[in-house]
């Protein structure tokens, strides 16, 4: 099952046309998928100390390439869920879908490949088995 995060269009976000600007997409895509990860580790950051900084546990990872296909428009005041789920899992690379929607309707798709890399180097690195547990739940 996908973790959902939901966000509501407020006005600054949208064109002239009240259709969501297309590099918000991408930002609505980030905010999601940054909820979602501290949400799944949420028990190991606490038991590092922390809640938001994932070196505490020896992860981290950078957008690598992302794909955005629209299905139909995001508009003023709609309520979006979008659905996040590991599609792919590599060495040390993996792909996240999400997929927009509101009131069940498809909106957008978009999958991101993410690298792992260590935290101190920033260099590519396996991805902890912890995380792919946790983004697999």
């Amino acid at each position: 099952m996908a973790y959902v995060h939901t966000i509501r269009v407020r006005y600054g976000e949208c064109d002239m046309q009240r259709v969501v600007f297309n590099a918000n997409y991408f930002a609505y895509c980030d905010d999601a998928v940054d909820a979602w990860t501290r949400h799944a580790l949420a028990d190991a950051l606490n038991a590092a100390g922390t809640t938001t900084n994932l070196h505490a546990i020896g992860f981290d990872f950078m957008l690598k390439t992302t794909t955005l296909t629209w299905h139909a428009p995001l508009r003023f005041g709609d309520t979006a869920d979008l659905h996040c789920s590991v599609s792919r899992w590599g060495n040390s690379s993996f792909d996240v879908l999400i997929s927009g929607r509101v009131g069940g309707d498809d909106r957008f798709d978009c999958t991101i490949t993410y690298v792992s890399i260590d935290p101190v180097s920033q260099r590519p690195a396996p991805i902890p088995d912890l995380v792919k547990n946790a983004l697999s739940r």
